[in-house]
């Protein structure tokens, strides 16, 4: 039995969910999002000196990441949410921000040494022409990086395989994210006409307090785990919630999850 809505109306309720709380994101996904963006910078080659974009900055976690390293003034960022921008505005004034989808990048061509974008690919419009646009403002090299959905994301992970044992139906972002394999990303970045690419596995953990500080974020409708625990009622969400703690090991205190993401990487011609 389907007890959620269907996968279409889950995943445009989870693009809109990303403009309403950047409080819940932070606590959801973005709190991994600093040893992330430490590991994807290195991972990049960023270097003194150069000038970086993230693509889908969001709230502006791998942008203060970008500033730490090359300083605000020569790091830019753009995301289609007013609100993260926003926040990325707060979190770097220097950076130069823009309200802009990955497809409609406003820069010059060439215009920066390294353009990255992370844990947004899968939430482009049209992957193909966001990785082309990034393409065309780089002047070096051009990166991304996407959970592992499938596998070593634990925190998402538990909460889809409790879904699922409770829905076969459930749109599990396992299933449902095209780029989220090596295999995937190395054809997406090849099909740019990038050359030398490459990947490899991040892998960052992150501490909750206790169950509740892992569990609060998914009835805000935050991203699709959360969109998909929203639309369920209030007998439905509380019976995945038990599936979760069992599946992580009915934790009584603060503990630990591992997440694996996949880096990809190229050069221009």
């Amino acid at each position: 039995m389907v007890v959620g809505r269907h996968l279409g109306s889950i995943m445009k309720n989870a693009v809109v969910s990303f403009t309403v709380g950047t409080d819940a994101y932070a606590r959801h996904v973005g709190r991994y999002g600093a040893a992330l963006s430490a590991a994807h910078a290195d991972a990049a080659g960023v270097a003194a000196g150069d000038d970086a974009l993230d693509v889908g900055c969001r709230p502006g976690v791998l942008l203060l990441e970008l500033a730490r390293r090359l300083g605000g003034d020569h790091v830019a960022g753009a995301d289609p949410s007013e609100p993260f921008v926003e926040a990325a505005r707060a979190a770097v004034p220097e950076a130069d921000l823009h309200v802009a989808p990955a497809e409609q990048l406003p820069f010059e061509a060439g215009a920066f040494d390294v353009v990255l974008s992370q844990l947004v690919i899968n939430f482009m419009t049209d992957a193909r022409a966001g990785v082309a646009e990034m393409r065309r403002v780089a002047r070096r090299t051009v990166t991304s990086c996407a959970w592992d959905y499938a596998g070593e994301m634990t925190m998402l992970r538990a909460f889809w395989d409790a879904a699922l044992e409770l829905d076969p139906n459930a749109p599990d972002e396992g299933r449902t994210m095209r780029y989220c394999t090596p295999q995937e990303l190395r054809a997406l970045w090849a099909g740019a006409g990038l050359r030398d690419v490459g990947t490899q596995a991040l892998v960052v953990d992150a501490e909750y307090d206790d169950f509740d500080d892992y569990w609060s974020p998914f009835p805000t409708g935050i991203a699709p785990s959360g969109a998909y625990c929203a639309s369920l009622d209030e007998q439905h969400q509380a019976a995945l919630r038990r599936a979760c703690f069992r599946r992580l090991g009915a934790p009584k205190g603060r503990f630990s999850l591992t997440a694996r993401a996949w880096f990809v990487g190229g050069d221009l011609p």
